[in-house]
């Protein structure tokens, strides 16, 4: 290359590798010389690093964003890299990790293969490689070591079915370079998924493809055209296209001496008749406004100057060739449309749009493959199982992995069972027996690899899900509060109770009212509502009462007394049934010693609170509860739990304890002197730990899932739990009296309702007071009638009463007394009188 730029050219394409693209391009940098290269695809050659590089081809970039498209696709969380160890390979396998890092996966084993590696050195690096976990196997080489890469793997019997192949472009140029037959170790490859750069058909491509073979004939070529091929011919037409429209700017080609470089004495380099280019910039700057439809699609530089709209093949190897299973295009991901049809349409690059034909895999399987298995080193998982004070039910152990017992080793041995691959574990048994030990410090130990897993009564909270990860819970828990709980005493006044006296007062007093209310509305109409003073009291008090038990023996002749009864019916109903249901309760319940009714009046009462210890339940209190550490006692087992309890908050116990719900079962079933109360007040469940990322974690959620829908996972429960529990249900618990509070809207609703028909009544009452008023006056013998001293006479009495009638309270009330009935009939006999009157006065008048 640089014997070649001594003849002081404008441009240089090439080189076809990395790693001389690299050195070249040092030089090209001082000399001013557009490179372009349609072949060194490794991301590292920047244009911030090397700016006269232009590269006239795919990055890797993309490549391996698009080898972390198909990873993600099929669900996979760990890839083996095996690459060539030199600036390509390295390149690529850094671009891969970036890549695959962004949708949650990883390289979890790198195997680099130095050049001109030997057989035997590749065979060790793809032992190493096989005894990991992952089966996911991402090949970024050269085609020399490549095709011999595959000849050990089948010799190691890494090509059979639950393995992985994800091979870059370079495989997919030499099967498009080689005709089938010529290629030796086909059967070596069969299963692969192959990535190819992607160029769109056309009429250009067609013909130049059946220019190429012609000449190719012609010449006794056997080797094929390949994707290279194609970019290394729109790369000359690119290189045409900028000299010519570098000439028409009417630029000039000058070169200049560099004092820089001078020959040495022992090189055979003529280092001083390399002349910089002084157009360079010009020239760079015409070649990266490039804009054509070559072979290749569209020969354009986007800003970061890679060539836009980047897009590959996805192929399956099989039998003597390959099948095309879809594409993937920075634009919209996967799918098995031509990227080309897809630029005229939105972007859709979300997981549920990405789609990919059915692969033919390793070993001939059209099953996907896990991609992992447990690593093949000899050594087995370690299990760390925390081994407390007490609730053996759960976990138990002594010193060795096969005394580890309990519920929680019986449900993670069944899912281990279930598994398709054979998992050895090494139970590591943490904690003395005598003292909780502290279950985040488990999990810490689980992220930082000092253990593989750790199973046990491992409650999923929030800061544990960012250290490891947990598999589907296998018991539901929560938080509850345990209280000591007695029989409340028998009293004499126990009938008293159910209603607070605020809730005596106004209930009596609101029978009383309805009683004259509905007095009022009934008198004037009904005869049972009539007589002595003394007997219509007796009859207000009797009446007011027997509507509680509904025996009444008043009936209601008035639509506004039944309305305001049949109210009341319903008021004394919800009445008479609230107090028996409180009455039944206080007889019944045990009352709370404490006054603990809930984790609110917890909060508040200031008192000590037990919690078992190394347990998340202390950091929980503190951080979202604001409890003070100094109210809070760590207990360590079941008779500590009880002591505590039956001391209590005054003679160094505490006054309550808040534990999770398995726990919490436990105990009871020992004790049954203690109560749950209130309800749960967090939802969490109990899972298995495993590192972050971790293939089984998913694994033995699966397998949780088949022992719940087989009721297993019932079954293992009731071996365990075996002890007859007491009763829990917390509506025993705390029976208090009823207040006004729950009846407020009631006993207003019917007030209402009351004082509305009183409303009316009087209404009603004033109107026909006012016609019975008038019909009196009217009835009446008046001053005209009257002659001589007797007329005079009359008008005075007529001026004295007229006042005193209407302005009356007592002759309203008197006249409220009266029957209805009467008053109807005084207002139509009236007016008969007045026409009797008149027709007499006329007869006795004398004749003058």
């Amino acid at each position: 290359a640089l014997e070649l730029m001594e003849k002081n050219v404008v441009a240089v394409i090439g080189p076809q590798s990395s790693g001389i693209g690299h050195v070249i391009s040092h030089v090209v940098n001082e000399l001013h010389v557009p490179l372009l290269s349609f072949a060194a695809t490794d991301p590292t050659l920047s244009a911030s690093e090397y700016p006269y590089f232009i590269r006239t081809t795919m990055s890797d970039y993309f490549q391996m964003n698009a080898v972390a498209s198909i990873v993600d696709y099929y669900q996979w969380k760990e890839v083996t890299a095996i690459f060539a160890d030199d600036d390509y390979g390295r390149g690529g396998v850094s671009a891969l990790g970036d890549a695959l890092a962004t949708r949650r996966a990883k390289i979890s084993h790198k195997a680099a293969i130095p050049p001109n590696s030997n057989t035997e050195v590749i065979n060790d690096v793809l032992f190493r490689a096989n005894m990991m976990e992952s089966r996911v196997m991402v090949v970024h080489a050269n085609p020399d070591t490549g095709m011999r890469i595959f000849s050990v793997a089948n010799k190691l019997q890494m090509m059979a079915s639950g393995y992985v192949w994800i091979v870059t472009d370079w495989l997919a140029a030499v099967l498009d370079s080689s005709a089938s037959r010529d290629l030796k170790g086909m059967s070596h490859i069969q299963g692969l998924v192959v990535l190819r750069q992607h160029t769109p058909e056309s009429d250009a491509k067609d013909k130049f493809t059946t220019k190429w073979n012609n000449a190719a004939r012609s010449r006794g070529i056997n080797s094929g055209l390949n994707s290279y091929g194609f970019y290394a011919y729109d790369s000359v037409w690119a290189v045409a296209r900028g000299i010519d429209q570098f000439l028409d700017n009417g630029q000039q080609v000058n070169f200049s001496a560099d004092p820089r470089l001078h020959r040495s004495k022992d090189s055979t380099l003529q280092l001083s008749t390399l002349k910089v280019f002084d157009g360079g910039e010009q020239m760079l700057q015409q070649l990266l406004l490039t804009n054509f439809t070559g072979l290749t699609g569209l020969v354009q530089f986007g800003p970061d100057r890679n060539l836009v709209r980047p897009a590959y093949d996805i192929l399956n190897v099989g039998g003597s060739g390959s099948r095309l299973i879809g594409y993937w295009s920075n634009y919209s991901g996967l799918s098995v449309a031509a990227p080309e049809t897809l630029y005229q349409k939105p972007s859709n690059a979300s997981s549920v749009a990405q789609r990919l034909y059915n692969v033919v895999w390793p070993g001939d399987s059209t099953t996907t493959p896990k991609g992992w298995v447990f690593p093949n080193n000899g050594q087995p998982l370690r299990v760390g199982v925390p081994i407390k004070a007490s609730f053996k039910e759960l976990v138990a152990g002594g010193r060795g992995s096969d005394n580890v017992t309990g519920y929680c080793i019986d449900i993670f041995n069944a899912a281990i069972r279930l598994l398709p691959y054979p998992v050895p574990c090494q139970f590591i048994t943490i904690g003395d027996g005598k003292k909780n030990p502290n279950y985040d410090d488990i999990i810490s130990m689980v992220a930082d690899n000092s253990l593989d897993a750790a199973v046990g009564d491992f409650a999923i909270v929030r800061n544990r899900t960012k250290m490891a990860e947990f598999t589907q819970p296998y018991i539901e828990s929560g938080l509850v509060i345990v209280a000591p709980v007695q029989r409340a005493p028998s009293s004499a006044w126990a009938f008293m109770k159910p209603f607070t006296l605020e809730m005596w007062c106004v209930t009596c007093a609101l029978f009383i009212f309805v009683g004259i209310v509905v007095w009022i509305l009934e008198h004037r109409t009904n005869e049972e509502f009539r007589g002595s003073p003394r007997r219509q009291i007796i009859t207000i008090i009797w009446f007011s009462f027997s509507t509680m038990f509904f025996s009444h023996r008043q009936n209601t002749g008035s639509a506004l007394g039944r309305f305001v009864l049949i109210i009341w019916l319903f008021v004394v109903l919800i009445i008479n049934s609230s107090y028996t249901a409180s009455l039944t309760s206080i007889l019944t319940v045990q009352q709370l010693s404490t006054g603990i009714t809930g984790i609110d009046n917890l909060i508040s009462s200031g008192l000590p609170i037990g919690y078992q210890a190394g347990k998340f339940t202390k950091n929980y209190l503190i951080e979202e509860l604001s409890i003070p550490e100094s109210r809070l006692v760590a207990l360590n087992t079941i008779k500590e739990y009880a002591d505590a309890l039956r001391r209590g908050s005054g003679d160094g116990g505490v006054a309550a304890i808040v534990d999770e719900m398995p726990y919490v079962e436990i105990f009871l079933s020992y004790h049954c002197d203690f109560r749950i109360v209130g309800q749960e007040f967090t939802k969490e469940g109990w899972g298995f730990a495993f590192q972050r990322d971790s293939p089984l974690a998913a694994d033995l959620s699966t397998a949780i899932l088949q022992l719940s829908e087989s009721g297993q996972l019932q079954r293992i429960h009731d071996e365990w739990f075996t002890r007859p529990s007491c009763s829990t249900d917390d509506t025993e618990v705390g029976a208090t009296s009823l207040g006004l509070r729950s009846f407020w809207g009631l006993f207003l609703v019917c007030a209402l309702i009351c004082l509305l028909a009183l409303l009316v009544f009087f209404i009603r009452v004033c109107w026909q007071y006012s016609r019975y008023s008038s019909s009196e006056a009217a009835g009446e013998p008046g001053a005209a009638d009257a002659v001589g001293p007797t007329a005079a006479a009359a008008n005075a009495v007529e001026r004295q009463r007229r006042p005193s009638r209407f302005g009356s309270f007592r002759e309203l009330v008197e006249f409220v007394d009266k029957k209805e009935a009467e008053v109807k009939r005084a207002m139509k006999r009236r007016p008969s009188e007045k026409d009797n009157q008149a027709a007499g006065s006329s007869d006795t008048q004398p004749v003058s």
